[in-house]
């Protein structure tokens, strides 16, 4: 997304407040209901985003969900491929610029980068579209929509399948800042997951992308979302999902945030699994929304080896210092991680996947609304509000709501519901992360109290110029400092 320096417009302020939720089937059996639901549900959110003056062009809409494997088997098939196993398949979702000589560009790197990877490139796919359902600006920024599917080699693992697809999606958009292409952008690249979005009001989302109206389009589950931009500038890339989360809120730290994450990039270099390290740079990308720096943040966690339920809790912590009934365990388990991560602070409702689970958090806050009902069908309803799908209550065998820090999933493999108590139990269990603490932290309350002063031999000047250093103001040493060093 390019910067605008001619104007007080600053993308780094971008803030997200939105309807989001998702909808899952809990003993994984795919279906195209699940999709129909989901698009009935976004769409009666459309009340939770907003239109522009041609009154067709919204802030954004779309969804997450797996990859329809029946779907890809015949669009493969009919160019003439074949795949032993469907789950060998991956499939990115491009969006191209306009201009013909950038595109080819583009397509040519992303084949370099695919073959460079020792994927198999399997073909292109323009993707069906009906510009007529959008607004004349929506008209104006659309980028040409195509999906290339790849296949997984021999020499890549199925455990690792998912990570080359990252560093091949990485390569590209590092190859594009390169380039200083602009409008190029990868909704998704997954052998799991895939992204439908753009610059659409909900309603609008299955009259555009004509594959969502296909019943062999089908699948477990599906994130959706509706945009409103609150003091943003609506666009094809910040539509939401994300590829990995949907976000209803703002992340009221997300500059601090984002300058943690930039300085912890030196330790990227250390991986070994990256060829080249230098592709990860930068995790979070310049020009994205609050909410698409947290997905950055997510992804290259999740990426790095954590489980995408642990990598939640420590980008969304729940409340532990000073609570007097959190066990010794579960705050030893946050106040290490607190070490590592700073709390991405909301108000915000995420929805989330990583392809196997699909859950939802509150950040600590818990100033944004989610709540669920469970039917006897087996089926998870999960919302910024109740009711975007109409259900009998005599079908709800359970309902309920998520409170501060608390987070909620479906595991997809193991067929079940996965409650928060349950989560934090496994997490918490996972390594003696109190043990941890109390060897490895040094706390400054418990170190011995020196009678002089540190700074007694620095001159005015001295003490002056760190304190310019520190960014401290005369106003922070009368009214903060002051009091402070003589009330404790």
């Amino acid at each position: 997304m390019k910067l605008d320096t001619k104007t007080l417009y600053d993308p780094s302020y971008e803030r997200d407040s939105c309807g989001t939720g998702f909808v899952v089937k809990i003993d994984a059996t795919p279906s195209h209901q699940i999709l129909e639901m989901a698009l009935t549900a976004v769409t009666n959110l459309t009340h939770r985003g907003a239109v522009s003056a041609d009154r067709k062009t919204g802030d954004g809409a779309g969804v997450l969900t797996q990859i329809p494997r029946e779907f890809f088997a015949r669009e493969i098939q009919n160019d003439g491929d074949a795949l032993e196993e469907m789950e060998d398949l991956g499939v990115g979702m491009i969006f191209f610029p306009q201009d013909a000589d950038l595109r080819e560009k583009c397509r040519a790197f992303i084949e370099d980068f695919v073959l460079a990877h020792e994927l198999q490139l399997l073909g292109w796919r323009k993707v069906p579209t009906d510009p007529a359902a959008l607004g004349e600006q929506a008209q104006r920024a659309m980028p040409v929509i195509e999906q290339v599917m790849v296949a997984r080699s021999r020499s890549i693992s199925k455990k690792d399948f998912e990570k080359v697809l990252f560093l091949v999606r990485k390569s590209c958009e590092k190859m594009a800042l390169d380039y200083s292409i602009q409008d190029f952008y990868i909704p998704s690249f997954s052998s799991r997951t895939i992204v439908y979005k753009g610059l659409l009001v909900a309603p609008q989302l299955k009259n555009f992308y004509l594959d969502l109206n296909d019943p062999l389009y089908k699948t477990a589950f599906a994130i959706f979302h509706q945009r409103f931009s609150t003091n943003t500038f609506p666009t094809w890339q910040l539509a939401q999902p994300f590829r990995m989360l949907g976000h209803n809120g703002e992340i009221n730290t997300i500059q601090g945030n984002r300058s943690w994450m930039r300085a912890r990039e030196p330790e990227l270099d250390q991986l070994l699994w990256a060829q080249d390290p230098e592709v990860l740079k930068p995790i979070i990308l310049q020009g994205g929304s609050d909410s698409a720096s947290l997905d950055n943040a997510l992804e290259a966690i999740v990426m790095a080896g954590r489980d995408v339920l642990l990598a939640k809790s420590i980008l969304l912590p729940e409340a532990w210092e000073n609570m007097p009934h959190i066990t010794p365990e579960k705050k030893g388990f946050f106040e290490y991680h607190s070490c590592l991560m700073e709390p991405w602070d909301g108000p915000a409702a995420i929805t989330f996947s990583d392809g196997n689970r699909v859950g939802a958090i509150l950040d600590r806050n818990g100033l944004r609304p989610a709540r669920y009902v469970l039917t006897e069908d087996g089926v998870m309803i999960l919302a910024s509000e109740v009711g975007v799908i109409p259900v009998p209550t005599s079908k709800i065998i359970r309902k309920g709501r998520l409170g501060p820090g608390q987070i909620i999933a479906v595991d997809l493999q193991e067929q079940r519901v996965l409650e928060d108590e349950e989560i934090k139990e496994q997490l918490v269990k996972g390594k003696p992360y109190t043990r941890w603490v109390e060897k490895g932290l040094v706390r400054f309350s418990s170190r011995p109290r020196s009678p002089q002063l540190v700074t007694s031999h620095w001159s005015e000047e001295q003490i002056q110029r760190h304190q310019l250093a520190m960014g401290y103001t005369q106003e922070e040493l009368d009214m903060l400092i002051k009091g402070m060093a003589t009330e404790g």
